[in-house]
Formats: structure tokens, sequence, C-alpha cells
């Protein structure tokens, strides 16, 4: 018989991860890590739910053995070359009937093999449940353009623990924040990520995440994790105008003008016609300081009242003129005059 594990002790455990799933549901959201061997296609599932709602599910039960009776042999051979050591955990939507087949069909065919218990329902449960572990936050703020995400980039290379929502959102939290980028994940993928890697933080290190709104492009943070976040901290960035603008210039330098033209387009209510017709002039030339200057002008607006958060504890950090490895140690350094901030409850 397969192991029968809980969440929590299946993503612990070893074994390749396969999801019995459809493609669809798969691509939905899916543990991390996981590769689809689908019992069913998209349209066998809809044909199987029409016959058990029609007929029972005795017939939709032998509907489905009809079905993958003529594949058992691909799927143990495919199986077979995903875990060549023979070991596999699986999971299905409720830990039911699909995973509970492939686990016989694979035990039978040799392979050790896990089994979640509940299935990735169970799993999104225990997603939930992660978030809402009180962790130490260090919050690294500051206006646009004062390059918070090399920086946080920078606090990880030196073994500081970083959750970068930015980077698994696949967007920089703006009009232009998908410039360049790869499409996000969707809403449950982005919070599976997260939630692993929530997960992997332990002990009393500070976890450094840069500030955002609850909002990261389409994907939201989970309430309980923003919540922590909105009490943490903060780190708080400080550049020259001109430094913003050169940073912000090498970011999106390489951008399809057309693409910047649309990020303004979408926000030219905000600029007002007038700014955002001179932003849209301006990157037709190619010139694209002014027209990022104007768009400073909105979203220093928004930072500014989005990120007040005058009950927690701030210390600001000037880095004007500064070297990367100078605003490090100066970030550093900045982050040791908040450790007492930082025990959980505080």
């Amino acid at each position: 018989m397969p192991a029968e594990l809980s969440a929590e002790e299946f993503l612990k455990s070893d074994g390749v991860l396969l999801d019995t799933r459809s493609p669809c549901e798969f691509q939905v959201g899916h543990i991390p890590g996981s590769i689809n061997l689908p019992l069913f296609s998209d349209d066998q599932r809809k044909e199987i739910g029409i016959c058990y709602k029609q007929q029972g599910q005795e017939a939709a039960v032998e509907l489905g053995l009809e079905m993958v009776g003529p594949r058992m042999v691909n799927l143990v051979r495919q199986a077979k070359r995903l875990a060549p050591n023979g070991q596999v955990r699986v999971y299905c939507w409720r830990g039911g009937m699909r995973s509970g087949s492939l686990c016989w069909l694979l035990e039978t065919a040799g392979m050790k093999v896990n089994r979640l218990i509940g299935g990735y329902k169970s799993f999104r449960k225990w997603c939930g449940d992660t978030f809402c572990i009180a962790k130490p936050i260090i919050t690294l703020g500051g206006l646009t353009g004062t390059g918070k995400t090399s920086l946080l980039h920078a606090l990880g290379q030196r073994s500081q623990a970083v959750l970068d929502l930015e980077g698994f959102a696949n967007h920089r939290g703006s009009s232009y924040g998908s410039l360049g980028l790869p499409p996000q994940p969707t809403q449950e993928q982005f919070e599976n990520q997260l939630a692993l890697a929530w997960d992997e933080f332990s002990g009393d290190q500070a976890i450094w995440i840069e500030s955002e709104s609850s909002h990261v492009g389409l994907r939201h943070v989970p309430a309980a994790l923003f919540s922590q976040m909105k009490t943490s901290p903060v780190v708080l960035i400080q550049r020259t105008l001109e430094e913003r603008l050169d940073i912000l210039s090498k970011e999106y330098g390489d951008c399809e003008l057309a693409g910047l033209i649309e990020a303004t387009q979408r926000i030219e209510r905000r600029l007002g016609g007038q700014h955002a017709n001179a932003a849209v002039e301006n990157i037709r030339q190619g010139d694209l300081k002014p027209a990022i200057a104007i768009a400073l002008v909105y979203y220093d607006k928004v930072y500014q009242r989005e990120f007040p958060r005058p009950d927690v504890p701030q210390v600001a950090v000037d880095l004007r003129g500064m070297t990367d490895e100078q605003s490090l140690e100066k970030i550093l350094v900045a982050a040791d005059e908040l450790k007492p901030a930082l025990a959980i409850g505080n």
C-alpha cells in the first residue's frame, strides 16, 4: 500500500511529484515542481463528469476505466522515465480515485509511492495556514527608482533571507511592470510559490521584503502575509531624483517603445492629458528620462499615500552617491538598529 501522507509530510518526503489531474486543472495551479501525468484529458474529464451526473458513480467509474485501460502501460513507462529511482509522490484534486488508481498501478509495477491525503485541495489549505505563521520581516522601502529590487537581490547574495514578491509575480508593480517579463502566473500558482518559500524561512533571521501594495500587477498578496508586511519595520532607501532617473532608464532602456507608450497611455488620466502626451512624445524620440520624470510625479504620490505607516519603526538610509557595496553595508547597519522591533508580537 502507498504511504498516505499529510500535506506537510508529503512536501518533505522524497520522490518525483506527479499530478494526476487534467492539463487544465494543472495549468490553473499545482504544487511547484510537480509534473503533470494526467489520467484523463480535459475532454475525457468533462465526459466522465457528465456521465456521473446522468448515470451515477458506477457508470462513471466504468467509463474512466475504459479510457485509462489502454494507456496503463504508457503511464507506467512515463512514470519510470520521470523517476528512474522508482520513487514518486502522487496527488489528484481531493486524494480520491485518480491518485488512488495511479498509486495502485505504479506500486504494482514495482515503484515506491507516497500519496497526498486530501490531494491538491489539502495542499491549498496548507498554503493558507502557512501564511498565518508570524515571522520577522524587514520591509525595504523607498520611492520608485531607488533600486529596491536590485538591493533585495544583493541581500540574497549576502545570505540574507529574501522574499521576492515581484520575482514570483513576474511583475514590477506598476503600469510598466510587465515589460520584458514573462506572463504572470495564475493567482493560485503565485500563492503556491510564495507559500513554499515562506515555509522555508525559519528561526529568528529577518526576512527582507520589498515594499508593495496589496497587488503586484494582477496578482494580490495573500491577506495574511500582507497583514504582516504592513506592521513590519522599514529600511527606507533615499536617493536623488537624478539617480532614480538613471536607475529606471537602465531598467527600461531595452524595452520596446510601443510597450512603454502603451503603459504610459494606461495612466493618462492620472498623469493628466498634457503630461501624458509629453511623456509619449519623449518616448517616441527615444528620450526616456523626461518621460520617466513625468511618470514619477504620479508614482511618488501613490507611494506616499500608500506607505506612510507612521506607527512602525523606520530607519532612513541615504544612499546618494554610494557604490553598490557601500549601499549594502549601510542597509545592513540599519537593519541592526531595527532588531529590537523584530520580535514577533511587538
